[in-house]
């Protein structure tokens, strides 16, 4: 059932990504009302829990996020599982070239898990969730990103019970990673 007609996109930024102004027209119980909304549009995305079920323990990255810093959070870094950007890449091609500039594990073996809107009232974005085993001999770079992206990114692998522990403190506020971390918990995924 569409009882939505775009009137209008306005373009009021695309300096990094892209910011509209979109005008539409919805339809509920019979009455069309016309409505305003800004959508920022930066791509689709992927991310990936990367888990080591013998030693228990995940791989997650540390790097410093502009908004979060204006936000409240003191330092600006946030601990995070590994993601990316699509860009011309499917879904798969993405996460699997992002975790090994990210964390320098090349993964042989990726699963889709679910996909999601992250931010809906305000971000177009869908991001791809993934989950994938690794090994210490999967490790073929340091990681940590792309110079020419100017990505500083710091690699972690902790316990399991302790990236857990790290949402309850406060430690690990970022969604993906708590989703993925969820997930992993409620599936089960580190039990032998």
């Amino acid at each position: 059932m569409n009882n939505v007609k775009i009137l209008n996109t306005e373009i009021l930024s695309d300096n990094w990504y892209t910011l509209k102004k979109v005008t539409y027209e919805i339809t509920y119980n019979g009455t069309a009302l016309t409505q305003n909304r800004e959508a920022y549009d930066r791509g689709n995305g992927a991310t990936i829990l990367l888990y080591n079920k013998d030693a228990g323990t995940v791989v997650l990255t540390r790097q410093f996020r502009m908004p979060t810093y204006i936000n409240g959070n003191a330092s600006g870094y946030l601990i995070e599982a590994c993601a990316g950007l699509l860009d011309a890449d499917n879904a798969e091609d993405c996460i699997r070239r992002e975790t090994e500039e990210e964390t320098g594990f090349k993964v042989t073996h990726v699963e889709k898990i679910f996909e999601a809107y992250m931010s809906p009232g305000s971000v177009t974005e869908i991001l791809y969730f993934f989950i994938a085993e690794y090994t210490k001999e999967m490790r073929v770079t340091e990681g940590g990103g792309l110079e020419e992206e100017q990505e500083n990114i710091e690699v972690l692998e902790l316990s399991f019970s302790q990236a857990l522990g790290m949402i309850k403190t406060g430690e690990i506020k970022d969604a993906k990673t708590i989703m993925l971390l969820q997930y992993a918990a409620l599936n089960k995924l580190m039990d032998g």
